[in-house]
């Protein structure tokens, strides 16, 4: 599910699980073993890119519909560490968004060190409101840190999705270039930083992620059974599978 390209030290992993790319709970394990995996490998920077024009569409609701009350609670803890694995890894990571980022696609990014999104018609953004869901308060925290307080409850109590103009400019994404640069946008910036000198570089960067790290550092069993209550929520189910049934009709279609 994952496909790896070497960019010189810089190593990047592909989400490839088609359609959307959607996060399964295997496309998360896969994720998680490769970014942890990769300082020990002798990767000085790592890009998480997408397909063209999707980079992920989000949680694999449709599959995580299928699932009983521990697997659904296994799924959101396996998510929870990927992203403690992004927020604290000791080599950069840059998101190379290559086209719609909604929900858990922008959520992988804001564990990231750096966004760069592609230009295009594609949608970007928290919108877990939108299909009954409130969104988590580690996630929030990590918006709030990227975008501050006013733009993180705008963004996340309204769902809205954004072009990346309108997430470059609020902040969400760090920077938008041509599509067919996307990639090799994310390459580049990794390798900046592997110019300086690597000690001052890593003790900065690492004093500069210290409070995104310590999101982690407690013991979120209590916000992990939030979560999963409100995944079964009858507002959370309905919503939910009104939208799988939408999208099954369209696939019809």
């Amino acid at each position: 599910m994952i496909t790896i390209r070497e960019h010189g030290s810089v190593r990047e992993l592909q989400l490839d699980h088609p359609p959307a790319n959607a996060l399964s709970p295997d496309l998360v394990d896969a994720l998680e073993r490769a970014v942890s995996a990769a300082p020990g490998e002798g990767v000085r920077g790592l890009v998480i890119s997408g397909a063209p024009g999707m980079f992920s569409a989000g949680l694999d609701v449709p599959h995580l519909l299928t699932l009983d009350r521990e697997a659904i609670a296994t799924a959101w803890r396996n998510l929870y560490v990927l992203l403690k694995s992004l927020a604290t890894s000791p080599i950069p990571i840059a998101a190379a968004i290559t086209g719609h980022g909604p929900a858990g696609g922008i959520v992988l990014a804001l564990f990231c060190d750096w966004r760069v999104m592609a230009e295009g018609n594609w949608k970007i953004g928290l919108n877990e409101v939108q299909v009954g869901l409130p969104l988590p308060p580690v996630i929030f925290k990590a918006l709030q840190r990227q975008v501050g307080p006013r733009q993180a409850e705008r963004l996340a109590v309204g769902g809205l999705l954004l072009s990346p103009t309108a997430a470059a400019a609020c902040g969400l994404v760090d920077g938008v270039v041509p599509a067919e640069r996307v990639v090799e946008r994310a390459v580049e910036w990794c390798q900046s930083l592997l110019t300086l000198p690597p000690e001052a570089m890593a003790m900065t960067r690492r004093e500069a992620r210290a409070d995104l790290a310590a999101l982690f550092d407690w013991v979120f069993d209590r916000e992990l059974d939030q979560v999963v209550e409100s995944w079964w929520s009858p507002e959370a189910q309905t919503v939910l599978r009104g939208l799988v049934e939408r999208l099954a009709s369209k696939k019809a279609k």
